[in-house]
């Protein structure tokens, strides 16, 4: 059985997009977990009334490691709230997976919408993940997929680090487990932080969040002031 887990807070706007898209799936061996972060709006209600699973959440590495503890099944795949995806999104995932024997694995992201600069800069991102896939593991919290046990080797998410969590996972996991990008499987990411905090602005922090992690190590405080409680 494949494990979704969403962490989510006050996403009753793009939630039911997601699973509306999970819900066309062609693949159907899985169970979804919501990791609610005591939402104000109707995130709770929407997700039980499209049958998933609901945990305490908190800050995204706290979500999806609560979500982790109760899933039943041997592959975790974490999203973002604000993904959405086409109806053999799942099966190609899953197939590809098992198919490389990888522990771990990352997916190529594209931006909902047309806006060239925001294609431009997800190309760059997924040139770069896919360069540097066999010696510095990176992922987007928009995808990825994961080895149960890994997960449980690695002690899931650092919920200590402030932003780059998922890269840092990635990374950790890649220690223990075949990392790679897949090929197959096209994650579609909303870019309503972009154009509410400005694309400049958002490129700017992620790119020196980069070079941050590079010389320095881990950011455990919010010295780029990445809100993770996004909302719009």
């Amino acid at each position: 059985m494949l494990s979704i887990i969403i962490p989510a807070y006050n996403e009753e706007k793009y939630l039911p997009k997601l699973l509306n898209c999970i819900k066309k799936q062609s693949y159907r061996n899985y169970e979804i977990i919501v990791a609610d972060a005591n939402s104000k709006d109707k995130t709770r209600q929407i997700a039980k009334k499209f049958g998933c699973r609901i945990v305490k959440g908190g800050l995204p590495a706290v979500g999806r490691n609560n979500g982790a503890k109760i899933a039943r099944g041997g592959i975790l795949l974490f999203l973002d709230s604000d993904v959405q995806f086409d109806e053999n999104f799942l099966k190609n995932a899953v197939n590809e997976f098992e198919k490389r024997k990888l522990g771990i694995a990352g997916v190529y992201i594209r931006p909902l919408g047309s806006n060239f600069v925001d294609t431009a800069f997800f190309a760059i991102f997924n040139l770069w993940v896919f360069a540097t896939q066999l010696f510095y593991p990176n992922a987007s919290g928009s995808g990825i997929m994961c080895r149960r046990r890994l997960h449980e080797k690695v002690n899931g998410f650092d919920e200590t680090i402030r932003l780059s969590e998922d890269m840092d996972y990635a990374k950790r996991c890649g220690k223990h487990g075949k990392f790679g990008i897949l090929r197959t499987a096209k994650s579609y990411v909303a870019m309503r932080r972009f154009e509410k905090e400005g694309r400049l602005k958002i490129g700017f922090k992620l790119l020196l969040s980069v070079f941050y992690r590079i010389f320095f190590g881990e950011i455990r405080s919010d010295v780029f002031r990445y809100n993770l409680r996004y909302r719009k």
